[in-house]
């Protein structure tokens, strides 16, 4: 799918978000990447095959996760 060079990450692969934009729309909050990965403005993924990726924000500095 990706004709640059270097080639972009796959949609399987680990850093599948360093792909490059294709489409951006801050508006609508959703950007497409070259490997056909939907990315989302609260950092959810769609990937091409349908799988849902839950979003990842990183935490900031100090903050912990808590368990319930």
């Amino acid at each position: 799918m990706c004709q640059h060079q270097p080639s972009c990450p796959t949609a399987d692969s680990n850093d599948r978000e360093a792909a490059r934009l294709m489409a951006h729309h801050p508006e609508q909050g959703w950007s497409l990447l070259c490997n056909g990965v939907l990315l989302f403005e609260d950092t959810g993924e769609l990937l091409p095959d349908g799988q849902v990726i839950a979003p990842h924000r990183p935490l900031r500095a100090g903050q912990a996760l808590k368990a319930a």
